[in-house]
């Protein structure tokens, strides 16, 4: 059984998770130029705007339609500024479970927009879309996007050894593959009783951009 999520928006307090627009762009391709980004993600570099186009009209569009997750642009509510992205992608309609991957722009963070999306989208899978299980991979040094899994309540399931390819900067400034493991999380809707009120924040969790 494959389903569909619709494509609505989700508001916090600070924040709106909304469908990419044409005019995300140029925000968009900024902020995975991030080194942070390059070193734990798979993303090309350089992003170009027409690789951020691509995903935006025609990546991103194709994950829903297909039923394999779905992407959300997230602003800033005061500013309308674009601050990050959460994505929900290898969702099984089965089993009523997905896996969520992130992105916040180098200018906000510290402010903890990380774990309020990531916090808000969890309660709409579980409470809107009826799922039972949301997973979240961060490799075993990106210590912030860890604690963006704690602060929301996820339960650490295991490390998978050699997992993961990371990015690293060379002595001569190059980019290089670095081999890591992976944390896994999971997050079940009784977990989320008792999460805290001020979120961590944090840089990037997993996902497959290209």
């Amino acid at each position: 059984m494959t389903g569909t999520f619709p494509n609505i928006s989700i508001s916090t307090e600070r924040l709106v998770l909304r469908p990419f627009e044409d005019l995300d762009v140029e925000a968009f391709a900024e902020m995975m130029n991030d080194e942070l980004v390059t070193a734990w993600t798979t993303v090309p570099q350089p992003y170009t705007e027409d690789d951020a186009r691509d995903w935006i009209t025609r990546l991103a569009p194709a994950e829903r339609a297909d039923g394999r997750g779905i992407v959300f642009a997230v602003d800033e509510f005061l500013t309308q500024r674009l601050v990050g992205i959460v994505h929900l992608q290898n969702t099984d309609w089965r089993v009523r479970s997905s896996e969520i991957s992130y992105v916040v722009a180098p200018w906000a963070r510290g402010e903890g927009y990380a774990s309020e999306a990531a916090l808000a989208t969890a309660q709409w899978l579980f409470h809107d879309q009826k799922f039972e299980r949301l997973e979240l991979r961060t490799a075993a040094d990106n210590t912030a996007s860890q604690q963006v899994a704690q602060k929301i309540g996820c339960i650490s399931e295991g490390v998978l050894r050699g997992a993961w390819i990371a990015r690293t900067r060379t002595d001569s400034g190059e980019w290089t593959d670095v081999r890591t493991d992976l944390i896994v999380w999971s997050l079940l809707p009784e977990d989320l009783e008792g999460v805290g009120d001020q979120p961590a924040d944090g840089f990037t969790s997993f996902g497959d951009w290209n």
